[in-house]
Formats: C-alpha cells, structure tokens, sequence
C-alpha cells in the first residue's frame, strides 16, 4: 500500500494560525528521530541503538512487539523512517518532507510505502481505509506535538 497526504502548517489567510519556521519543524521531526515515544501511541521505550554519518538505528519497543528502523534525513529537508520486517511485522517505510511553495507557507508531506494488503486477494484490502484515516489522525496528531513542543520553547 502506497499513501500520501499533505497537512499544511502555516496558513498564511489565517493570522490567528501561530506560523513555525521550517528550523522549528525541523527540530520537531528531530525530537521524533531521537524519542518517538510521544508520537506513537502504544510505544514504551524509543532506543537508538547505533548512530553512523549518515544513519541510525532505533529499536522502537511496544510491548508485545519490538520494531527495528533505520532513519535517514537530509538537513531541513526529509526523514525518512524504514521500518525492518520481522515476524510481528511486514515492514515498509515513511518518509516526511518539509515543503515551501511559497515563503513561509509550509507543509509537511507523510509518504507511506507499506507490503500491507499488497495481494489483490488478501482479505486485509477491506483494511485500507481504516489504516489511511489511522495514518492520517498519526500524523495530525505529530503536528500537534511539534507545536505544542514550539509553543513550550522546547524547539529552539
């Protein structure tokens, strides 16, 4: 399953939006990279467990399920989370990019490429909705982290 969606940050008609600069969201997207445990519901512990140039490893324990992802960026640009396949689960990736169409009007893009219900056949088709809406509140509800850290002066 490939997904994609747009969710914009700064409105620049709406002077009552509070407007973050692309170093703020940037430094939100690093906090996720560093502890995802705020982000993602159900997650107990975030451990970075090798960090290289241009890499770094994190195993991302919910419990019942320990996920290992590699995370790559580039400086205020994208992040891009590639989760391993294991037993608990198939694999797949995220990527997260910053975009300015215009001055100011900033927007994070969330790119989802997932094996899940990859098979015409597969009875987890009927899923697909479900799990685009699940992504889509996910990443609604990143936003808000990063403003409420903004909001806190946590991004500077």
């Amino acid at each position: 399953m490939n997904f994609e969606h747009l969710i914009q940050i700064n409105d620049l008609n709406n002077p009552l939006t509070e407007t973050l600069t692309r170093a703020q969201i940037w430094a939100g997207l690093l906090h996720r990279v560093e502890d995802a445990t705020p982000f993602l519901p159900g997650l107990e512990r975030c451990t970075v467990i090798e960090r290289h140039a241009d890499y770094l490893l994190r195993d991302l324990d919910f419990g019942a399920a320990i996920i290992r992802d590699r995370v790559t960026m580039a400086h205020e640009q994208w992040v891009r989370f590639e989760i391993e396949a294991n037993a608990q689960h198939a694999g797949g990736s995220l990527t997260i990019s910053i975009e300015e169409p215009e001055a100011g009007a900033l927007f994070l893009r969330f790119a989802y490429a997932t094996g899940f219900a990859a098979n015409p056949n597969s009875e987890d088709r009927a899923y697909i909705d479900y799990v685009k809406s699940a992504y889509q509140q996910s990443d609604l509800d990143c936003v808000s982290i990063i403003r409420t850290l903004a909001a806190q002066g946590s991004l500077q």
